[in-house]
């Protein structure tokens, strides 16, 4: 079989527009299945619903304080879209997708023009099937709208760059290149200008291409750049002048440099991420990453596509194991080169060389299938064995649509027909992803909130005081729909509480003093806090208890015709050894 025989047709432009509109519908539909869960996506959920209920768009707010970790672009776009559809979970979620899912796109089509129309459907492909860019497209994280702008930036610079580019096109895609690092920088910091500076950087020293920098429209791209970016960090530093040391000193160098924020992990933290990340495409990840190296520079002007997307993922890739501040989702913005530097890999291999890493894959599957009967072990007393044991199910499940998949690419790549085997790879992989990320509310809904709202429902009035004792849940003032006050406790609330410290209770003994003083007060806390707070005296009644949290109200007031009726129907064991108060309640509802 010759090379040329590999040159299988490209399904149809209908046939892949089809396509793309599945995976608009199944990508975006998905947004609202799940609860949100603490800590991101609870926080940025929240921040915007303040933004939307103060009417402060330029200062963020969680749970009231001063919140200047990050900046505030995915902040605005998740506050519209709460405007405009109102609020909910896959609002919450929409930012996140809409970039993830565009990215996609994006790779297609810069793909397409970079390294020819295979390239760009498979690179497109691999993008929108591996765990880690389907994963993380449909959580409420800064993450995503971060690695899709420096994806934007990263894919603009070098369609700006081709050797073919006339002075207009290469202008108009340098300063889609600015303005998309102007939004990366909105998105989460300095790292939206570092990195696509650092690559551009390294890729000079290696290339000598001094000419490069002539070519970058350094005038307008800055005008460009401070533009967009500038005035939302200068309002908000004129309104907060303590803006400026904490947001770029200390989270912007001080938690990269230094351990400070206490999330460590060794050299080695992000290797075993980025292998499962890039299931199930791993196996072509060294052959393309070589072919990349050893693709020639094309003439000037011009720079070696495949070199620069390497550098920029090995940069960042390094860059973030040898930061002081490691967590996950922090190596998300070198999937997309990744996928398209695979992408070129997948157009470019001779024919049947993907056979053995199908059939490795379909291995996989097959092992996993059968590990996953074992998953219930993972119970505890929070989540339940059985709980893992059913989201085991729905994970087999998930894998045999991938093993389908491998196993239909296996016989179109064992007959050189590139194309469908990859097509077909990626959506098995992509449906099986899909059905693994959604099914996780089985357990994920222990962790949220939104149950203990709901169960509390009858108890809650406008304005009533709401205390969240030694701890704090992101996600509880996004299902209230209000702030709550927090009870001796800090955490990453600690600078904002620093700045505005009457919004807090910082001992037990204050919230005591608060608590019999209070018109039908709530408190909500870990359950492994009730006995603390219990022996602090107070009269109370446990009105909602699961195994991770405890909601306790006053016995001795009325909150209501709701509450008494749901107050009758609480077993009485939540009360035990509190039966003198409970006795109390129950007068109190009877009499008024």
């Amino acid at each position: 079989m010759t090379q040329a025989s590999l040159q299988d047709s490209l399904p149809s432009r209908r046939a892949l527009l089809l396509l793309a509109a599945l995976l608009t519908v199944v990508w975006l539909g998905v947004l609202g299945v799940r609860d949100l869960v603490p800590t991101d996506e609870g926080r940025y959920a929240e921040i915007s619903r303040e933004m939307v209920a103060t009417g402060d768009w330029v200062t963020p707010r969680l749970d009231g304080f001063k919140y200047f970790e990050k900046p505030v672009l995915q902040y605005w776009a998740t506050a519209v879209a709460y405007k405009v559809f109102g609020l909910g979970q896959w609002q919450a979620r929409l930012w996140t997708g809409l970039t993830g899912l565009l990215t996609i796109f994006l790779t297609w089509f810069a793909g397409r023009a970079l390294f020819g129309a295979r390239a760009g459907v498979f690179g497109a492909a691999v993008l929108a099937s591996n765990v880690y860019w389907v994963g993380l497209g449909h959580i409420n994280t800064l993450d995503m709208g971060v690695a899709a702008f420096l994806a934007g930036s990263l894919f603009a610079f070098l369609l700006a760059q081709r050797a073919d580019a006339t002075p207009r096109s290469r202008r108009h895609w340098m300063w889609a290149c600015w303005a998309a690092m102007a939004l990366a920088t909105l998105s989460k910091g300095l790292i939206g200008v570092a990195f696509p500076g650092m690559t551009l950087v390294l890729y000079t020293l290696l290339s000598r291409d001094w000419g490069l920098w002539k070519r970058l429209h350094l005038v307008a791209g800055l005008l460009i750049f401070f533009g967009l970016a500038a005035p939302w960090y200068v309002m908000v530093q004129v309104r907060n002048p303590e803006f400026f040391n904490f947001f770029f000193i200390y989270q912007q160098f001080t938690r990269f440099l230094t351990p400070a924020l206490s999330r460590p992990g060794p050299w080695y933290y992000f290797v075993p991420i980025l292998l499962a990340g890039m299931l199930p495409w791993l196996g072509v990840l060294p052959a393309a990453a070589w072919r990349a190296w050893r693709l020639p520079a094309p003439p000037s002007p011009g720079v070696a596509a495949g070199r620069v997307l390497l550098i920029w993922s090995v940069f960042i890739f390094v860059f973030f194991s040898a930061s002081h501040s490691k967590l996950p989702s922090y190596i998300l913005p070198v999937f997309p080169a990744l996928a398209m530097l695979a992408g070129v890999h997948l157009a470019q291999a001779p024919p049947r060389a993907l056979r053995t890493q199908l059939a490795i894959i379909a291995a996989g599957c097959v092992v996993a299938v059968a590990g996953l009967t074992q998953l219930w072990r993972a119970g505890n007393a929070i989540t339940p064995g059985t709980l893992y044991r059913d989201y085991g199910v729905w994970l087999q499940g998930a894998v045999a649509l991938c093993l389908v998949g491998a196993v239909l690419a296996w016989r179109h790549e064992r007959a050189g027909r590139r194309a469908p085997a990859v097509i077909l790879l990626a959506v098995g992989a992509f449906l099986g992803l899909t059905v693994a990320t959604q099914a996780f509310q089985i357990l994920g809904r222990t962790a949220s909130t939104r149950d203990v709202v709901a169960a509390i429902r009858p108890w809650l009035h406008a304005g009533q005081p709401f205390y969240t004792v030694r701890t704090y849940d992101q996600t509880l003032p996004f299902y209230l729909r209000r702030t709550t006050t927090v009870v001796a406790y800090e955490g990453e609330l600690q600078f904002g509480m620093s700045l505005q410290p009457a919004l807090r209770v910082p001992t037990l003994a204050g919230f005591a003093r608060r608590w019999v003083s209070d018109r039908l007060p709530l408190a909500f806390m870990n359950t492994a806090d009730l006995p603390a707070v219990r022996a602090l005296g107070l009269p109370l009644e446990v009105i909602e208890h699961t195994p991770r949290y405890v909601v306790i109200a006053r016995p001795d007031q009325d909150y209501g015709p709701a509450a008494r009726t749901a107050l009758a129907k609480l077993p009485a064991a939540w009360n035990a050894g509190g039966a003198a108060v409970t006795r109390v309640a129950r007068t109190a509802g009877e009499t008024r």
